[in-house]
């Protein structure tokens, strides 16, 4: 795969797209709109708040404990336990595993794990076929497209957009789309539900992923709108699950409460209309074989970071994104990873490093407004992050990477900004100096340029210079209350 370009870059060709921002706008400002409206529904939501974050911090800290426990539930009710470090294992567990069932076709349930992992190319170039049953990866999949969302994968795409993919594309993937077909909701959703039903019939085995896993009995489950999921877990004789280490909760009394969570900050409903859930195989109901692949790739090495492993509270509820004005404008794709918006931003660096220029890039790709805290279902403190994960690119130091602590580098091309933020803290460790520079930049305001030269070009091209004071706050202090700061230096 060719490098890709990092954020800033690849961003660009979205900004100037003014149908992409169009279809972005109308879709964001909509889904935000009915989850404040759900969420002002219950007086107590910041409790279940900070109920859902203290569960969730709880667990990770403690993952020794319920994923051994998980195990063992799972196994005892009749499943199967793979362990994967990382993607390729994880892959490989999968690809093996639907090669031994004789079967070329899967169906799957949309799935972050399996997108983050790109599990559809790997079972490809083994011959095995994945349809995507989830509507909006059946738009993306249908128009060899990439998702841009994690709740809506093709909010990129507009009505007549989906027309025209389902007009020209079905036929190749099974059932062809009805002729005439148009644009209104309900035809397209009939189309696909035709289209998908014959792979529902047919296949023997079935891919997803989960949103939650409860360790006391081991116990899956997945939450959904459509309906397809429910079809996917049922009917398959094999069913083969991939989860994030992450995902798993202790019991079910913690689960209620991601189950007032979820739904109100992802579709701003008040329950899901769907959630399955399943424990194990059952003889006469559902798949005879069910295998559960635990996948890490990151994360224990994102746990070990204090500052940054809260990123993995994560319910991928898509909140965050769509409150979000940088996502809003650049969309999904700039971002190069299943994890789009602000909580990639934090999260992708975490699991694949900052070595490239794009992974170092996401940490920027951010206003810090933070309005991404403010609708998080479990506060994860995205800016908190973001400024942390800035000061890695920048600095470089320790991080714990395949489980073992060493030094990284300072990313490249911030030579300029680690030279300004060394200057601006050796300003603020001598008083003197700091008060003379605000004094001297308070009287020679008409002569401040309003671009910045040289490597903060860049920066200030998109941006206003902030305004010096026409008076300092220490100066006015002491003008107005006439004596002295104590902790100023003589």
């Amino acid at each position: 795969m060719p490098p890709r370009a990092a954020f800033p870059r690849a961003a660009a060709a979205a900004v100037g797209d003014a149908r992409l921002r169009a279809n972005l706008r109308h879709a964001t400002h909509t889904i935000r709109a009915k989850r404040a409206a759900a969420v002002a529904e219950l007086p107590d939501w910041e409790l279940l708040r900070a109920a859902g974050a203290a569960i969730k911090d709880r667990t990770l800290r403690h993952l020794d404990h319920y994923l051994p426990r998980l195990e063992e539930a799972v196994t005892a009710a009749g499943g199967r336990v793979h362990w994967a470090a990382d993607a390729a294992e994880a892959n490989r567990i999968v690809v093996d595993l639907v090669r031994a069932t004789g079967e070329t076709e899967v169906v799957k349930v949309k799935s972050m794990a399996t997108q983050e992992i790109g599990l559809n190319a790997a079972l490809a170039r083994e011959g095995i076929t994945a349809y995507e049953t989830d509507l909006a990866e059946l738009i993306v999949q249908l128009g060899d497209d990439l998702p841009s969302h994690i709740l809506v994968p093709a909010i990129h795409r507009n009505r007549g957009e989906i027309r025209d993919i389902f007009a020209r594309r079905m036929g190749d993937w099974g059932r062809p789309a009805p002729e005439g077909l148009g644009d209104t909701p309900a035809e397209l959703a009939e189309a696909a539900r035709l289209h998908l039903r014959e792979k529902f019939l047919t296949a023997k085995v079935g891919v997803s992923g989960a949103n939650f896993m409860v360790a006391e009995t081991g116990t899956m489950v997945v939450v959904e709108s459509e309906g397809n999921g429910r079809m996917c877990l049922t009917l398959p004789e094999t069913l083969i699950s991939v989860v994030g280490v992450e995902k798993v909760v202790p019991t079910w009394r913690d689960l209620e409460v991601f189950l007032q969570l979820l739904p109100r900050s992802s579709t701003a409903e008040r329950m899901n209309p769907y959630t399955s859930t399943w424990t194990g195989t059952t003889d006469g109901d559902g798949p005879h074989v069910f295998h559960l692949v635990l996948l890490d790739n990151g994360r224990t090495d994102a746990l070990a970071d204090t500052v940054g492993r809260q990123a993995l509270r994560c319910i991928r509820c898509s909140a965050c994104l769509n409150v979000c004005p940088v996502y809003e404008r650049a969309g999904g794709h700039a971002y190069g990873s299943a994890y789009p918006g602000p909580i990639g931003a934090i999260l992708t660096p975490q699991l694949r490093g900052t070595g490239t220029p794009l992974d170092a890039s996401l940490p920027y790709a951010s206003s810090l407004c933070g309005a991404c805290y403010e609708v998080c279902p479990v506060a994860i403190d995205i800016p908190e992050v973001l400024v942390h994960l800035r000061e890695r690119v920048v600095q470089g130091g320790q991080v714990t990477l395949r489980g073992t602590r060493t030094v990284i580098k300072p990313a490249r091309g911030h030579a300029a900004e680690r030279a300004a933020l060394r200057a601006a803290a050796w300003a603020f460790d001598h008083p003197g100096v700091l008060r003379a520079g605000q004094r001297l930049a308070a009287r020679t305001l008409r002569l401040h340029p309003r671009r910045l030269p040289g490597p903060g070009r860049a920066w200030s091209d998109s941006r206003a210079l902030p305004e010096v004071p026409a008076e300092s706050f220490r100066d006015w202090w002491l003008r107005t209350r006439g004596e002295r700061d104590s902790h100023e230096q003589p």
